[in-house]
């Protein structure tokens, strides 16, 4: 798959699913990664995952990768440059075995420098995502103070909000982080949708939907945050119990399952030749009525 899509070059553009916070360290992370997986398992496409939390990046500790050979640091000359191919990505990008399809480019370590990366080069690095997967999904993290995000939410096809059922991250970080500077970027608060994670030590006293009320968002899921799931995070097992567990299995099913269709991101069937058929060619020294 691609191959098919690096031949296609930069004229081809993948969506882009941007994912991000209101408030930091409630589960955006695991969230997006979740949504990866199950667009990779239920599409049979390639999907392309840029850890784009300039700020806080973890991934590689949560897949079991102490020491990244390659994160989105090691990229810099490239985006500097402008020079950054889709062969070069493909290279720098991880390929877990639990998970056929998905790619990942582990996140920035060098978090000193987060707000010297600049516009043009994350808008370059999204360019070469979106030609060579089918589908990109970013984690943009919590933080509005930095290029990543900035790019990742105005270059995005769909904006999904991790925000949970406590009132300070709902309505409080909601409030000063998404509604005061959306506006500033031409981002529109409809243009969000929100997926609202529930954590292990239980859920506040606000229903879903008033949560998306209040802020003015529609509902794109939900997302279970269980306690097994926390201790895959220390492990560096989280990609295999979101492929083996029963429960890593739900998490953000149904969500996929609807970006699939809105996008319609599905391996095309081949065609299955019948062997009488096959035999019918050979006969004819293979050429077809």
């Amino acid at each position: 798959m691609i191959g098919v899509q690096s031949q296609r070059g930069m004229a081809h553009r993948a969506p882009l699913l941007t994912f991000f916070g209101t408030t930091p360290n409630i589960g955006t992370t695991v969230t997006a990664f979740a949504t990866a997986c199950r667009l990779a398992q239920y599409s049979g496409l390639s999907v392309g995952y840029l850890e784009l939390n300039l700020k806080s990046a973890k991934l590689h500790r949560f897949i079991g990768i102490d020491q990244p050979a390659a994160t989105l640091d090691a990229l810099r000359p490239e985006l500097r440059t402008g020079t950054l191919t889709t062969d070069k990505l493909l290279r720098s990008m991880h390929v877990s075995k639990a998970v056929p399809g998905l790619h990942m480019l582990l996140g920035n370590l060098m978090r000193d420098q987060a707000e010297f990366y600049a516009i043009e080069e994350i808008e370059h690095l999204l360019s070469a995502a979106e030609a060579a997967f089918d589908v990109v999904v970013a984690d943009a993290g919590a933080y509005w103070d930095n290029a990543a995000i900035l790019c990742a939410l105005r270059r995005a096809d769909r904006r999904l909000m991790t925000t949970t059922s406590a009132l300070s991250h709902f309505q409080e970080d909601g409030q000063r982080w998404v509604k005061q500077l959306s506006e500033l970027y031409g981002i529109g608060i409809h243009d969000y949708e929100a997926v609202i994670i529930h954590q292990p030590w239980g859920k506040g006293g606000f229903q879903v939907k008033d949560i998306c009320k209040e802020m003015g968002v529609s509902l794109l899921g939900e997302m279970a945050l269980p306690q097994p799931m926390l201790t895959q995070l220390d492990r560096g097992t989280l990609d295999e119990w979101m492929m083996q567990n029963e429960q890593g299995k739900e998490s953000m099913k149904e969500p996929a399952k609807q970006l699939i269709a809105a996008y319609g991101l599905k391996r095309p069937a081949k065609l299955v030749v019948q062997p009488w058929y096959k035999k019918l060619l050979t006969h004819r020294g293979g050429v077809s009525s």
